[in-house]
């Protein structure tokens, strides 16, 4: 149980025992790294490590210990030092929602939870306790979408849902679908991108697919539609890499449109890359019912489409393709 003692000011701090799991795709990084994201700083992990308040598997560690995954890393803290950060209402929507889950739609510019240099103001913070299960900095989080891309995410309301969610998406049950906007125009209509991806040798924020630790990604595209210089791309997960999408379509080429991380053109008034997460389907974990829901591109991203496909004619095999594809009954989740 967390202990409570009174300050020289007279306000009251209770000590709080946070317990977090190094992902696999966290290895390499520095303790002090990785535990700026929970802790809101960097200075504050070095500080907890240099007082003998963070334990890896039970032992202490310096702060330049290389974690790896699965790694269990304990810390203590006083939150009248650490005080939680308040909710702000960021007024995200909600498309789905019951007693075991919701949906939200994630704005673009808004953080999933906590991370380096975005202690405050992150989706995670702004549900106030409507999710619940896994780690307690970003309770309910199953998946993550990246700061600048929108669309749909699913947050567990329980440990016990938390859980199934994660083994949906570790069996590949989880249907997740983006459209992006590419540069140039893919050599083939559909294709699958089989490139291990791991973090970069040299930029531990990015990731590539020529690194020292790769794990296996897999990303399966369709042309949805062709313009002179870009291309509309539907988009599947098979794997959830950190920015596994922006890699992939960048290491073939065709990076994705507004990417200034991964060499992407800036066009069409963009000021973020032109990725959202369009569709999420799968069967419920405590109901079994199909859920299938989709999110339609935001303004801006409608608005860089429609500027695209003003600057050049469309290719008429493309439009073709996408009529015939509208035509056609929507895929449901896959049940195993």
């Amino acid at each position: 149980m967390p202990g409570a003692d009174t300050t020289s000011s007279g306000r009251r701090a209770s000590n709080e025992q946070l317990e977090l799991e190094v992902p696999s795709e966290a290895a390499g990084v520095r303790l002090d790294s990785f535990l700026a994201g929970p802790l809101g700083s960097r200075a504050q992990a070095q500080q907890l490590i240099e007082s003998g308040l963070v334990r890896v598997d039970g032992e202490p560690r310096p702060k330049r210990h290389p974690v790896r995954g699965g790694e269990r890393i304990s810390v203590v803290r006083r939150l009248a030092e650490q005080p939680a950060p308040s909710a702000p209402d960021l007024g995200f929507a909600v498309p789905f929602e019951d007693e075991h889950l919701l949906i939200v739609d994630k704005p673009a510019g808004l953080v999933v939870h906590p991370a380096r240099g975005h202690r405050t103001g992150t989706l995670a913070q702004a549900l106030g306790g409507r999710g619940a299960g896994g780690e307690e900095w970003r309770a309910g989080i199953v998946h993550r979408l990246d700061r600048d891309t929108s669309g749909l995410l699913v947050v567990a309301k329980s440990e016990a849902v938390h859980r199934a969610l994660k083994a949906l998406i570790a069996r590949r049950e989880m249907r997740r679908e983006y459209l992006a906007l590419v540069a140039g125009i893919p050599p083939a209509r559909t294709g699958t991108i089989d490139a291990p991806i791991g973090r970069h040798r040299h930029e531990r924020v990015l990731m590539s697919i020529h690194s020292d630790d790769p794990r296996e990604a897999r990303t399966h595209f369709e042309l949805e539609q062709a313009f002179g210089d870009a291309t509309l791309l539907r988009v599947v997960l098979e794997t959830g890499r950190t920015h596994q999408i922006r890699v992939h379509m960048a290491s073939i080429g065709h990076p994705v449109v507004g990417d200034r991380t991964y060499g992407g053109p800036v066009r069409y008034g963009l000021t973020r890359q032109f990725l959202h997460a369009a569709r999420l389907g799968f069967v419920h974990p405590v109901s079994d019912a199909p859920i299938d829901v989709r999110s339609p591109l935001p303004p801006d991203l409608a608005s860089a489409l429609a500027s695209a496909s003003g600057r050049a004619t469309p290719d008429p095999e493309a439009a073709a393709a996408l009529r015939s594809s509208a035509s056609h009954p929507a895929e449901e989740p896959e049940r195993g």
